[in-house]
């Protein structure tokens, strides 16, 4: 049982795919349909801010790109494919901790939410920052990978037309398909055509298309499938609770648990056959995502009451 990803269990309807979209190149029409729908579901200005990729992890280095080598800073603990897609570009990386840090950067890059904390950082502050790299030729990078289940009102996916920003959504998460291998870099439209040109043609496959366009547009399922996870996340944090694992922080996808007795709890869920997110450098922390049927969840909990049981016997 695989809960160390943080992709929603409940995944958008799988429905029959035209014959067209596996024999045929993608159409460029149906592209631009797709960059439509995306920008008014993530609130980007237009079509012309959005350029489409097949996943968002294709599309970090090529961001990082966007400027000369230069000083990247990372606001960390986070998703550690940010800090290797600007070395590739060929930037000297750090890592900081201290959101203020940021302003001494070429390439400025955080997540919002955070993974693996859920930290948000509010949105005046990022305009800020985003102002400040602005004025002297950098970049801000904000990856909103899990802003479809958190506070929208932070987004910057609306701010892009000034430049200087880049915000990165990711359309697997949420809707659970990540198979599908879809995202997209929310700029101003000359960042956004450049990303497009380096992408080339027929970049988004057509089975993505198909899937991108109808989910996107689901409004209703959308909706309802936030409260969902917030009700699941809700139950999660209780079923941990009666074992008394603390919960930190984290989205309605993931819960991150920081306490004395995570490594000893990731080491007895992997022997049930359960998976959770550990971090090798920091084996106080995990992140744990939400079990995805009623079988599932009395295996989480029958985990846990081994764990505790164990606990409570070595004590």
């Amino acid at each position: 049982m695989d809960l160390s990803t943080g992709i929603n269990p409940h995944s958008y309807p799988l429905f029959e795919l035209p014959a067209t979209a596996l024999t045929r190149l993608p159409e460029a029409g149906q592209l631009r349909e797709l960059a439509e729908i995306a920008a008014a579901a993530y609130g980007a200005p237009s079509v012309a801010h959005v350029a489409a990729a097949p996943g968002t992890q294709i599309l970090l280095p090529r961001v990082a790109s966007l400027l000369r080598p230069g000083k990247a800073l990372v606001l960390g603990p986070t998703y550690a494919e940010h800090a290797r897609a600007a070395a590739i570009a060929g930037h000297a990386v750090a890592e900081v901790s201290d959101f203020d840090a940021l302003a001494d950067a070429d390439l400025a890059v955080l997540v919002n939410p955070n993974n693996p904390d859920g930290r948000v950082i509010e949105k005046p502050r990022l305009l800020e920052l985003a102002a400040l790299l602005r004025a002297k030729g950098g970049l801000l990078v904000v990856d909103e990978a899990f802003m479809d289940v958190g506070p929208v009102e932070q987004s910057l996916a609306g701010d892009v037309e000034e430049g200087g920003i880049v915000v990165l959504r990711s359309f697997g998460k949420f809707f659970g398909l990540a198979g599908v291998r879809l995202g997209f870099a929310l700029a101003d439209p000359l960042t956004a055509e450049r990303l497009d040109a380096q992408l080339g043609p027929w970049a988004v496959a057509g089975p993505a298309l198909e899937y991108g366009i109808r989910a996107l547009s689901d409004a209703g399922w959308q909706a309802d499938m936030r409260q969902r996870l917030a009700q699941d996340a809700g139950r999660l944090d209780v079923l941990l609770g009666r074992f008394d694992v603390p919960v930190a922080g984290g989205t309605s996808l993931f819960r991150y648990l920081s306490f004395p007795e995570a490594q000893s709890l990731f080491s007895a869920l992997g022997s049930s056959g359960v998976l959770v997110r550990h971090f090798a450098e920091r084996p106080g922390v995990l992140r744990v995502g939400l079990p995805g049927s009623e079988a599932e969840w009395l295996r989480l909990e029958g985990a846990l009451a081994a764990w505790a049981q164990n606990q409570r016997e070595r004590a």
